[in-house]
């Protein structure tokens, strides 16, 4: 059986609350698990002990159980200091979208013509 560290989805719509939780890889996002780990509540603030609470010796028993935690949760357990910190790389995400691209060539035509006409001018006078 794979197992997940995740998190599972509660609270109304526009309130989000989480639940981290080990589950089976199989089971829906907010289906069965065999675990709550722990809590995460986005809308408080980053700095608040509240925000995320996880019961380490539990996380860390289902770690050595070969659980592989979310990317999300991956994050939580980088900053409590549970696990080390990976190097992610990711250029495709830092490049610009095509508009963006498009809006940079389109003022550097412009930014050109207006160069190429304004010698012109000053040399006419």
């Amino acid at each position: 059986m794979a197992m997940k560290i995740r998190l599972a989805r509660g609270g109304s719509k526009k309130r989000p609350f989480y639940s981290i939780v080990a589950a089976d890889s199989r089971m829906p996002r907010d289906g069965r698990f065999v675990e709550k780990l722990g809590t995460y509540n986005p809308l408080l603030p980053r700095d608040s002990e509240e925000r995320v609470k996880m019961n380490m010796e539990r996380v860390q028993y289902w770690l050595g159980q070969g659980a592989q935690p979310t990317d999300r949760v991956s994050r939580m357990l980088e900053a409590a200091g549970v696990i080390e910190k990976k190097t992610r790389n990711n250029p495709i995400k830092g490049k610009p979208g095509k508009a963006a691209v498009e809006r940079v060539e389109k003022h550097a035509a412009r930014a050109a013509s207006a160069s190429e006409e304004a010698p012109a001018e000053a040399t006419a006078e």
